[in-house]
């Protein structure tokens, strides 16, 4: 069967966008047929098990038009025959002149190759992100002919200018975001509200299954060998602002000397060798493990050995910041404490003080109390992760998303 939904992405596979991949899995075991768009190619070295079951045609588009000159120029001829194309064109130089740089040169030009090249049977585009894989998909959208919708997250919404939001969210036909505090910033640009929906990623706990039955660790309660055993701390997550390991850092060099803690960091992001010299100055490298990026089977073993999950996202200064980090849902489903802060979607998920713990963000003294009680009070930890294991499973599970995506998906009458 060919493809109906074109699902247009940045990139493709990331390990940073799970929740993506896992939502392109669910909907193919529903019967919808995807063709993955992708503005670049892969960087990341390891994909997930996941990547492997996805059975979608790929396409990528030239990243960069020079780099492909021919197949730009055989689908822009190719365009001047679409009455769309004359249609598109004075929406397109608009935005240029709004937005007047060479990323909006080459979205214009990806579009055009997406549009000559997208398969007959394609009905619909459906966006991941509303900055620039929805720019491509709507030009492209607009040059065929077609209807197009689109996800939205995190930073696309919050540094991206109003004047593109409301003109997009104008254009397209319906949007779902992944958080209350998206859905009422977008709802309030919107000229239809009711174009908007909350749908919440969700966890598929077929894939983070049921985790051991907890039981009391070395950590913090046990001796080995006659030496306290250090309580086992991890963070999953890009090294980069908004994740705030600057905040993080600080606060555990402020913990206690007589505290016994190790820290397992997962992720790649461009931040690294900084924040790896900041744990140095603070005398606290010999403390952390920077394990870069790693595939999910090994991530979910890392959970499983952990005591303490920690997040310390904030907004940063251009607006960007984290949606529900998805992270924050795989740590609890493994029945793990988590510790994080009290902005976006985050306090959708976590209760604070019933399960899970939140601070304010960029608060390292209230990181670092908060640090040290839970590093002292294991049995605390452990109602926490209890508390937050049953509202994920009950809460946060992944087909109720699919079904409200289906549904979106479908023909209507």
């Amino acid at each position: 069967m060919s493809a109906t939904i074109a699902l247009v992405l940045k990139g493709y596979p990331r390990l940073s966008e799970t929740f993506i991949a896992q939502e392109i899995r669910q909907l193919e075991r529903r019967g919808l047929e995807i063709l993955i768009v992708s503005l670049r190619h892969p960087t990341d070295p390891h994909i997930h098990p996941i990547h492997r079951e996805i059975n979608a045609t790929l396409l990528y588009l030239p990243e960069y038009l020079h780099h492909q000159p021919g197949r730009v120029l055989k689908a822009t001829l190719a365009a001047w025959l679409k009455p769309g194309f004359w249609r598109t064109l004075p929406l397109w130089l608009n935005d240029l002149r709004r937005d007047l740089s060479r990323n909006r040169l080459r979205r214009f030009g990806q579009a055009l190759v997406l549009a000559h090249e997208l398969p007959a049977s394609i009905q619909q585009l459906y966006a991941h992100f509303i900055h620039t894989p929805a720019s491509v998909t709507r030009y492209a959208a607009r040059i065929n002919g077609l209807p197009w919708s689109a996800s939205a997250h995190a930073k696309d919404i919050w540094t991206l200018p109003d004047w593109e939001v409301r003109e997009k969210l104008a254009d397209l036909t319906w949007l779902v975001t992944c958080t209350r505090s998206n859905l009422e910033h977008l709802r309030s640009l919107a000229a239809d509200p009711e174009r908007i929906s909350l749908v919440y990623h969700g966890l598929d706990f077929e894939r983070f299954g049921v985790p051991p039955e907890p039981v009391d660790t070395a950590s913090a309660a046990l001796q080995r060998d006659g030496i306290q055993a250090p309580v086992r701390l991890i963070s999953v997550g890009r090294a980069v602002a908004k994740k705030g390991y600057d905040h993080l850092l600080n606060a555990l060099a402020a913990l206690p000397s007589e505290l016994q803690w190790q820290l397992i960091h997962i992720g790649g992001g461009e931040l690294k060798p900084q924040l790896q010299q900041q744990a140095c100055r603070l005398g606290i490298d010999a403390r952390i493990e920077w394990l870069g990026a790693l595939p999910q089977e090994q991530v979910l073993d890392h959970y499983r050995n952990a005591d303490l999950f920690i997040l310390a996202s904030q907004v940063i200064g251009d607006g960007d910041r984290d949606g529900l980090p998805n992270v924050l849902m795989e740590a609890q489903s493994q029945r793990l404490c988590c510790l994080s802060t009290r902005i976006s979607g985050i306090p959708e998920l976590i209760i604070h003080d019933q399960t899970g713990i939140l601070v304010e963000q960029q608060d390292e003294t209230a990181l670092a109390q908060a640090l040290s009680q839970l590093i002292q009070h294991p049995r605390r930890r452990r109602q926490l992760a209890q508390a937050g294991f049953e509202r994920v499973r009950q809460a946060f599970a992944v087909e109720r998303g699919i079904d409200a995506l289906m549904d979106k998906f479908r023909p209507q009458p």
